[in-house]
């Protein structure tokens, strides 16, 4: 029984190949990117958001959302570092988020659950500085000291 010229077993999928078939690659990989473009693909065609996706939609948007991720990582790693812990909780993300300024206006509608607030104290409920004109020095023998003559 003829196949077409196609064989089921060992076909490479070219016309007329022979030979062991060659190891798929994924796009990610092609991309160069750890987030999964096949399945960002899908969710873009699932969702509805247009008629038709083109090829290279999900690559760029797996890409913005892989950057994305790993500048909020970074910096929330720097905030565990800085607060002497080696894991990233949800206060560092928080920490991390609030203290940049373009990351902080993307996410200014997002509420981080068990993130806190950043630690800001009112100026006017500081208390005053009674600073004395006619204040002694500290140290009167620093104080009384000639400057030396050369």
């Amino acid at each position: 029984m003829d196949t077409g010229g196609k064989n089921k077993k060992g076909s490479a999928g070219g016309r007329g190949s022979s030979g062991p078939k060659k190891k798929s690659v994924s796009r990610s990989v092609k991309a160069g990117l750890q987030f999964p473009v096949g399945r960002i693909g899908r969710y873009l065609k699932k969702g509805r958001y247009s008629k038709r996706v083109g090829s290279g939609a999900p690559v760029y948007l797996a890409a913005v959302l892989e950057y994305l991720a790993a500048e909020v990582l970074e910096l929330a790693g720097n905030a565990a570092r800085d607060n002497k812990k080696n894991r990233v909780i949800p206060r560092h993300l928080l920490l991390a988020v609030r203290n940049d300024v373009e990351l902080g206006k993307l996410l200014s509608g997002v509420t981080i659950a068990h993130g806190g607030v950043l630690p800001n104290i009112n100026p006017v409920l500081l208390p005053k500085k009674n600073e004395k004109a006619g204040k002694e020095p500290k140290s009167p023998s620093k104080a009384t000291k000639s400057p030396k003559k050369a």
